[in-house]
């Protein structure tokens, strides 16, 4: 139990390292930056799970409409009598 607490406080550490890292270097950040920084945080929290969500919708799709005319041909396709 001691190493499982010892393992959340250095977690817990890390992480409070890694937000104090982060606020010095948004308050060195000029303008221009902060603002290029600010479209880019945009970019993969709203654009960038959109077009995956879409890719996986339409790979579905594709695959059930490819599905189903392989089923369609293969149903068509003439049965060969082995006698």
């Amino acid at each position: 139990m001691n190493q499982a607490a010892a393992l959340i406080d250095e977690i817990f550490q890390a992480l409070t390292q890694m937000l104090r890292y982060a606020v010095r270097l948004i308050g060195r950040m000029s303008p221009p930056a902060l603002l290029g920084a600010a479209l880019v945080l945009a970019f993969i929290c709203s654009i960038l799970p959109l077009a995956i969500v879409l890719f996986a919708f339409f790979m579905l799709i594709k695959i059930a409409v490819g599905a189903c005319v392989i089923g369609r041909r293969r149903a068509n396709r003439p049965q060969e009598h082995v006698e």
